[in-house]
């Protein structure tokens, strides 16, 4: 039998010097849409023009999952920016049903699947975290953008 190896998981990153930034919003269906914007704003705010889109994207991608997979009251949206990077952290009330890294790639037919995908193609680096701060029961995804 061939040993099999798997990608390592990244760590969230080590605290980052920089502006911190946060939104708490009602987990409900116009989530994604007001931490879409509010990122948006953030980034050409702070001096991250290049960042918006993806973004935007990504993080539409991951509140939408904390919407549909989880039955937490709030999701919390952490913005950490400095002159290189931005990491966004979103966390949720629900420490079960944490993201699995290794999913299998969704097929042409498939409707749903892909924002984890797009999260990974888009960020320099991505993972999870079940527990911690602000809330011990909780699981937080996270993505870094960076400049090249």
């Amino acid at each position: 039998m061939t040993p099999a190896t798997a990608r390592p998981v990244p760590r969230p990153p080590l605290p980052q010097r920089g502006a911190r930034y946060r939104l708490v919003a009602p987990n409900s269906p116009t989530a994604p849409g007001i931490v879409r914007d509010f990122l948006g704003t953030l980034l050409r705010a702070t001096g991250h023009p290049g960042f918006v889109e993806d973004g935007r994207l990504c993080v539409s991608e991951v509140v939408t999952n904390a919407h549909c997979h989880t039955r937490s009251p709030l999701v919390r949206v952490d913005v950490t920016v400095n002159p290189k990077r931005v990491t966004v952290y979103v966390t949720d009330d629900e420490p079960v049903s944490l993201p699995w890294r290794g999913h299998t790639e969704p097929t042409p037919c498939d409707e749903h699947g892909r924002g984890l995908v797009l999260v990974e193609a888009l960020a320099a680096r991505w993972g999870t975290r079940a527990g911690g701060e602000p809330v011990p029961r909780s699981k937080t995804v996270w993505f870094t953008l960076e400049t090249a």
